[in-house]
């Protein structure tokens, strides 16, 4: 349990570092950063349960990628102060995607 917090707390911090490097990709606060991780994660795991694993978020590759630029894209409308223009969620989802390859998964809770 304590686990999940942090890798969703990290995660949000992510997200709030994404927004001051990425045009076109805007959150208003950590509470609303902390917000649009949870939907992300549960935009991820339905188009996961649908899809599979190896069209989910989390995977490796060109199709991960673009998925998770639409995650991204699709989590503004659920999240209130979130603004993402298509190329910020393309950017972000690089960006993330760096960090993401960068801090190990153990390191993360």
């Amino acid at each position: 349990m304590l686990g999940a917090i942090v890798r969703f707390v990290v995660s949000a911090l992510v997200l709030l570092f994404v927004q001051y490097i990425v045009p076109g990709f805007r959150i208003a606060g950590f509470w609303n950063a902390l917000l649009a991780a949870l939907v992300i994660a549960a935009i991820g795991w339905v188009i996961e349960a649908i899809l599979g694993r190896r069209v989910s978020p989390q995977s490796r590759g060109l199709v991960g990628f673009v998925v998770s630029a639409v995650v991204i894209y699709l989590a503004q409308f659920l999240v209130p102060t979130m603004r993402v223009s298509i190329i910020g969620a393309l950017l972000a989802a690089l960006v993330i995607g760096v960090i993401d390859a960068l801090v190990p998964t153990e390191l993360r809770g």
